[in-house]
């Protein structure tokens, strides 16, 4: 079984739902702002969130600093490995995904 199957696996049913809900969140913001602003915004949400999230598992402040290292490795290949997974996705789907205006998700 492959590393994407595995994963696939593991997610739970509302996943996708969580991710279209934060998806819709950002195309609406992009009423008022510009694309780069938001996609900026919404990754420093994530990172924001993460690190809220590596905190509540710890039980200190020094656990939580002897693990930083492996629990930033950690969130980072699974941020590139979900970012080749949908470039790669938009690269054979463009002429579908962007329909020619490139507007939103």
């Amino acid at each position: 079984m492959s590393e994407q199957e595995e994963q696939a696996e593991q997610i739970d049913e509302q996943f996708y739902r969580r991710a279209d809900a934060i998806i819709q969140l950002a195309n609406e913001q992009l009423k008022d702002s510009e694309r780069g602003k938001v996609c900026a915004s919404v990754m420093f949400a994530s990172a924001r969130f993460t690190a809220w999230v590596n905190a509540c598992d710890a039980q200190s402040s020094e656990l939580m600093a002897g693990h930083r290292d492996q629990a930033i490795a950690y969130f980072v290949e699974q941020y590139r490995l979900m970012v080749e997974h949908h470039i790669d996705d938009y690269i054979a789907n463009f002429d579908k995904y962007m329909g020619g205006t490139g507007s939103q998700h």
